[in-house]
């Protein structure tokens, strides 16, 4: 839905109107048979959007307990439930599958996926690092399997019209790019997001959405500044983020998992901004606000987990095409984002135990 507003008492300056949206409907798309590994919340929300939302349906569920494969097959009406990948791919009958473990285990579970020549969805983070992330692009691009990291933003209406706004030149230059993420996490080091064996921190689970936004905007990020706190686990608390995209522009991001933070991201340029109100990274509004006054919204009213529906759609799409990935959220920017998160860790000093030299 677009709204357009204009300054009282000017009827001289033409309305503002931003463009409409491109993305089809997710139930348009073409139904899949997916398998899912890992049957946690994100796990369940991906489940039950696909069988709301879209055309494809889960046949599959991994968990490395069967009761709880067994549980989750029948909460949701799945036809096989497995405690291992191998399993799951023996029994075959799979157009593709999503991984929704931690980070920590992405490469492992979605490598023999690929070696299957089965499409994946890896939920992002996409892996615990960028040289994983490479390994698992590489083999999908020697053996032609689509692959694509689950960064469900990329895919959601108000995303595309904030594309449209941009390339414009609606917003004139664009100078900063802000955006924050931050949930309130007690302090537990059993919970994942303490773990540094499950890759916990608020980087990679909560600050991969404003990172992802920056370089979705910006392009890949350099001359960074980073700063930020550790955990008594050894992973990061808090951090903050400058950085500038390879064609100009400035980024500043922060993430914590100590506090709830508004979770808005806004693009400021020489001629207006655009803001996506919190969460900015699921169903919202998109609001336009130029220098002379004017200003516009976009609104995609829904439930949060509905958002999930435009990359399970835009998945099927593609992989329905033949082709390897999706221009949305590309081998490219995936690996732009790792390498970034990368260099904020090594400034913060965080190193997960996979990495250690062993």
């Amino acid at each position: 839905m677009n709204a357009t507003d204009q300054p009282p008492g000017d009827a001289a300056v033409p309305a503002l109107s931003l463009p409409a949206s491109t993305v089809p409907e997710p139930s348009t798309a073409p139904g899949l048979r997916w398998g899912v590994i890992s049957p946690g919340h994100i796990g369940d929300q991906f489940t039950a959007t696909a069988h709301r939302a879209t055309a494809s349906r889960v046949v599959s569920v991994v968990s490395r307990s069967q009761q709880r494969a067994e549980a989750f097959a029948a909460e949701h009406g799945i036809e096989q439930a497995c405690s291992s990948v191998t399993e799951m791919l023996a029994t075959g009958g799979l157009d593709a599958v999503y991984v929704a473990s931690p980070h920590a285990q992405h490469h492992e579970l979605a490598r023999p996926v690929l070696e299957a020549g089965i499409p994946v969805l890896v939920e992002k983070a996409f892996t615990l690092n960028a040289v994983q992330a490479r390994d698992l692009l590489e083999l999908a691009r020697e053996r032609g399997v689509f692959a694509m990291e689950a960064m469900w933003a990329r895919f959601l209406p108000q995303y595309d019209v904030l594309r449209q706004v941009v390339s414009s030149g609606l917003l004139g230059d664009v100078i900063e790019v802000a955006a924050d993420h931050g949930q309130s996490f007690p302090e537990d080091p059993t919970h994942r997001m303490y773990a540094p064996e499950l890759g916990g921190g608020a980087l990679l689970d909560l600050g991969v959405y404003p990172l992802s936004f920056a370089q979705m905007v910006l392009g890949d990020l350099t001359d960074l500044a980073v700063r930020g706190d550790l955990t008594a686990t050894g992973v990061d608390a808090y951090l903050a983020l400058l950085g500038r995209g390879e064609d100009g522009g400035r980024a500043r991001l922060s993430s914590t998992l100590l506090a709830r933070t508004p979770t808005e991201a806004v693009v400021s340029g020489t001629a207006g901004s655009a803001r996506l109100s919190g969460a900015f990274f699921a169903p919202g509004t998109l609001t336009v606000t130029l220098l002379d006054g004017r200003s516009a919204s976009f609104s995609h009213a829904g439930d949060p987990g509905d958002g999930m529906a435009y990359e399970i759609a835009e998945a099927a799409r593609r992989i329905t095409a033949g082709e390897l990935e999706s221009p949305l959220m590309s081998w490219a920017d995936t690996l732009s984002v790792m390498d970034t998160m990368d260099a904020v860790r090594a400034e913060l000093g965080v190193v997960y135990p996979a990495e250690e030299p062993s």
